[in-house]
């Protein structure tokens, strides 16, 4: 997803759903590093990975709805 970054600090600073959104992309990014980072994945961290790599996606959706809808 590109978004010219007038348009992301627009977003980021006026609309507070995007800004969560956001957020919990980064933190998201950050817990897959995470586990991209071991060597080996219990069952249950592979099953939390494709759980984290699925709400990153829905959130990532929802801001691309959000971008759409400023007419960008």
């Amino acid at each position: 997803m590109e978004i010219a970054q007038n348009i992301l600090q627009q977003l980021l600073d006026t609309n507070p759903r995007f800004r969560l959104l956001y957020e919990e992309h980064s933190l998201f990014e950050k817990r897959l590093d995470e586990f991209k980072k071991k060597g080996f994945l219990s069952p249950q961290e592979e099953l939390e990975v494709l759980n984290v790599k699925k709400m990153k996606l829905a959130g990532k959706d929802e801001m691309e709805q959000l971008v759409a809808s400023t007419g960008c």
